[in-house]
């Protein structure tokens, strides 16, 4: 019986979280690049780049209902480590909601240093981002990508996932190299996970 209230209130809360992020593509379909949340599975591919044992926080750009967000707690990162910056107010509402403990900041990921305040100058282990790049021009999505690279030690990760067949950051338009991560078949629409990371001289 308990097993069936469990199954029953997971079932509900998925539910929710696809309705949540279907209102949040209707009220804003820029913002958010699908109609469906992110499948568990990606989630972890995604979050599987993270080193919960750096010491440093980890960012979390455009979590949406906090699907990844899952995934990196679960991967021992601890709520008060975990930074997540997001543009939809409905979604910072449902975030800090459903994850006590950690940094729902709102704002814009194209402008972290006004979105993070008093915390711009902070090193993060990795980034983990979920902002829908094909809906922004390249040159757009190229100083987000050295944005965020400014953000973290040289040689770590960006994850960046999309659903268009090449990496939303071309190679070769700045200091950073581009490698594909992953493509994950069982995601609505099927997810293409790329990573980025600064270019180490030597």
């Amino acid at each position: 019986m308990a097993r069936q209230q469990g199954l029953r209130k997971a079932l509900a809360d998925k539910f929710d979280d696809e309705l949540k992020f279907f209102k949040g593509w209707i009220d804003k379909p820029k913002a958010v690049g699908s109609i469906v949340p992110t499948s568990s599975i990606a989630a972890r591919r995604m979050a599987s780049v993270v080193n919960p044992d750096s010491g440093l926080p980890v960012l979390e750009v455009g979590p949406g209902t906090g699907v990844i967000t899952r995934a990196i707690l679960a991967r021992g990162v601890k709520p008060e480590n975990l930074y997540l910056v997001e543009y939809s107010e409905d979604f910072v509402c449902h975030l800090r909601a459903q994850f006590p403990g950690v940094n729902v900041i709102h704002g814009n990921a194209f402008d972290l240093d006004a979105t993070l305040g008093d915390k711009r100058g902070m090193v993060f282990d990795s980034v983990v981002s979920g902002v829908p790049l094909l809906n922004f021009p390249v040159q757009q999505r190229v100083g987000y990508i050295e944005d965020l690279l400014n953000r973290i030690p040289a040689g770590r990760p960006i994850m960046q996932l999309t659903y268009g067949p090449l990496s939303p950051v071309p190679a070769g338009r700045g200091h950073y190299k581009v490698e594909h991560f992953d493509f994950v078949l069982r995601n609505i629409p099927p997810t293409q996970l790329w990573v980025y990371r600064r270019l180490v001289a030597g």
